[in-house]
């Protein structure tokens, strides 16, 4: 059975004050590259990269070069040339487990860590060092964990991070976390960090970890309640800056139960800092819990964040579908797992309003967590060969190698091709990410349309107004609540034969003509703009005012393919009667607006505020009166420098 959540009628409350900048980011092409390797049976889980080599670890059990090349024996590890996609016949360890973390150590060394008990033939529990170039044990690195299994290594300067579903390292009595000498792999033993009690009466264990790039924080994900005694549900920071210690830093968000915890023990299943470390992203699984817990979800946390019940700057959900994976790299955010949608909060196994179609693999700007235009799918379509799986419920890897985006996952299609259990998105043939948004500057002309596609143009320095003039605009006929954004304007217009019977339209705009405009993206089709009775854009936000709503809203838009938010926010604010607002513009850090009774205004504005009104006002200031041929109670307002 389907079921849908209905959209909440009354907005939400912003989810955090801290308001993210977008900055310039890099994709990869979202065509795989042609010459990796394939694997069978099992997944790929772990990539790492020493030299010219590409090392491969995971639970396969089989591998070959081609298509047409027959199946070669190779369980859980195997390398292979970077460049050509040549499996190496040097490299040749012996592993009786799957490879859950690889690492490029210290001194050309191939650190491995996962569920093993022997290498080559000699006792190696769940962690060891390998030349790679032979796959043989280098006998010199002492590390290992007693029983259990290593789920996670992170390399930061001479240390190796360990997580897993251990008790003892080297001997030492160590839950779940541990640190290494990387050269050596001797315990470290200033490293006195614990996750103890399993969730609904499990084992305990840490999944997933990583460390900022600074190497002051790491942040660690898992089956557990505690660290150090102290109650962290699944997800905790550990300060590194001195002795290791917990950081004050705790959410209540995955502590309610999303599905039933006999299918998922634990939520948080990967996570990665972002940037030079101030914020970290989260991947989860879980089902449903909307909107107690963070389930099924990507969520950005920001690091230097203090206390408890800890909220995040945003939250992605897939409408009921794992998060597997994460990686940030480029100011990108990639996530792969067993999603059909991002953006898609209201509805549960099917598409809801705003939800956008990502098959098992996304990118999302770090600033909004909206998907940008990127959508490879894991999806083989006809190009599979016979025996090959087209869908699997897991990608547990996503890694930025030194030429691209690699993955690794249960199946064998993505982007319409053959690529069995991983592959590699490249650098090469990738294409940059522009931030857009309004003038910066608080000199320029304000635009009123009025009526029959005519529109005023009025000079504005930011305090007073010159003499208008009005020229006719065909383009713009019907044109409802503005925006500008870098060269171009959007707005609302009425549209027969829509959903909605509006949309949103885009026109090139050069301060003078208006171009012919085109449609905002067939994801929108679920919104109605012509309910809007002012808008402006700033930072990844839409900020507008409605009809039916007393407050001044907002949903995030992504202009790197024209994605609304699913979600609406309401902003703090007192004393301005956002219910006669009519058009907006944002000007030099001011909301200049009109409203019903002709007037323009202009009021001081700070999105970051939050909590505390990000607009009081009593700090308003009239700007212009109605005049016989300008009225400033049209929602079709915008600000522009020619």
């Amino acid at each position: 059975m389907v079921v849908v959540v209905a959209v909440p009628a009354v907005p939400g409350p912003a989810i955090a004050a801290v308001v993210p900048v977008p900055e310039s980011a890099t994709l990869v092409t979202a065509n795989p590259a042609g010459h990796t390797p394939h694997a069978r049976d099992g997944e790929v889980r772990a990539f790492a990269q020493v030299g010219a080599m590409v090392f491969v670890g995971g639970s396969f059990t089989q591998v070959r070069q081609a298509t047409s090349a027959p199946w070669a024996g190779k369980r859980y590890l195997f390398a292979y040339d970077r460049s050509t996609g040549t499996i190496s016949t040097r490299f040749l360890p012996v592993l009786d487990g799957a490879v859950n973390s690889l690492v490029a150590g210290p001194g050309g060394t191939l650190i491995v860590g996962g569920a093993f008990k022997n290498v080559n033939g000699v006792a190696r529990r769940n962690l060891v060092a390998l030349d790679p170039n032979t796959g043989m044990i280098i006998d010199s690195w002492v590390g290992r964990s007693d029983g259990g299994t290593v789920r996670d290594l992170v390399l930061h300067g001479d240390w190796l991070y360990v997580a897993g579903a251990f008790n003892w390292l080297n001997g030492t009595a160590h839950a779940g976390l541990g640190r290494l000498d990387a050269t050596t792999g001797a315990v470290d033993p200033a490293f006195d960090i614990n996750t103890t009690v399993g969730r609904h009466g499990s084992s305990m264990y840490a999944w997933t970890i990583d460390v900022s790039p600074d190497g002051n924080t790491l942040v660690v994900g898992g089956n557990f309640r505690y660290v150090n005694h102290l109650p962290r549900d699944q997800l905790a920071l550990v300060d590194l800056t001195a002795t290791p210690s917990v950081i004050d830093w705790s959410t209540e968000k995955f502590g309610p139960p999303c599905a039933a915890p006999a299918t998922f023990v634990h939520y948080v299943q990967d996570v990665r800092f972002g940037g030079d470390g101030t914020w970290f992203v989260v991947g989860t699984n879980g089902g449903l819990g909307w909107p107690a817990a963070y389930c099924d979800a990507l969520v950005r946390f920001e690091t230097a964040a203090r206390g408890a019940n800890q909220l995040a700057t945003w939250v992605n959900y897939t409408g009921n579908d794992t998060i597997t994976s994460v990686e940030v790299a480029d100011n990108v955010i990639y996530l792969g797992g067993h999603f059909r949608w991002l953006n898609n909060p209201h509805a549960i196994d099917v598409a809801g309003n705003g939800a956008v179609d990502r098959l098992g693999i996304g990118a999302v700007t770090p600033a909004t967590g909206m998907p940008v235009n990127w959508n490879p799918r894991r999806s083989g379509g006809s190009a599979l060969p016979p025996g090959a799986t087209s869908w699997g419920s897991s990608m547990p890897v996503l890694w930025r190698g030194t030429d691209g985006l690699y993955f690794g996952h249960n199946s064998d299609g993505m982007g319409n091709e053959y690529h069995g259990r991983l592959g590699m998105f490249p650098i090469d043939g990738g294409r940059g990410i522009t931030p857009k948004n309004p003038p910066t500057a608080g000199v320029g002309h304000l635009y009123l349309g009025s009526g029959g596609g005519r529109l005023a143009r009025v000079p504005f320095d930011g305090t007073s107004l010159g003499a208008p003039t009005t020229v006719d605009q065909p383009n713009y006929t019907g044109a409802g609540a503005t925006w500008r954004v870098d060269d171009r304007i959007y707005w609302s217009r009425p549209v027969s034969g829509t959903p909605t019977g509006s949309r949103i339209d885009i026109s090139l705009f050069n301060g003078s003509t208006i171009g012919a405009p085109w449609e905002a993206s067939g994801y929108n089709d679920w919104f109605d703009p012509a309910l809007l009775t002012g808008a402006f854009f700033l930072d990844g936000r839409l900020y507008y005012t409605r009809s039916g709503a007393s407050g001044l809203c907002y949903r995030y838009f992504e202009i790197d393919g024209n994605y609304l938010g699913a979600t609406e926010f309401l902003l703090p604010t007192t004393g301005v009667t956002w219910s006669a607002v009519r058009g907006m513009a944002w000007v030099d850090g001011r909301i200049v607006h009109g409203a019903t009774d002709g007037l323009l205004r202009s009021v001081p504005f700070d999105p970051t505020a939050a909590p505390a009104a990000v607009v009081d006002g009593a700090e308003t200031t009239v700007v212009g009166t109605a005049v016989s041929q300008l009225t400033w109670s049209s929602p079709s307002m915008f600000f522009s420098v020619p």
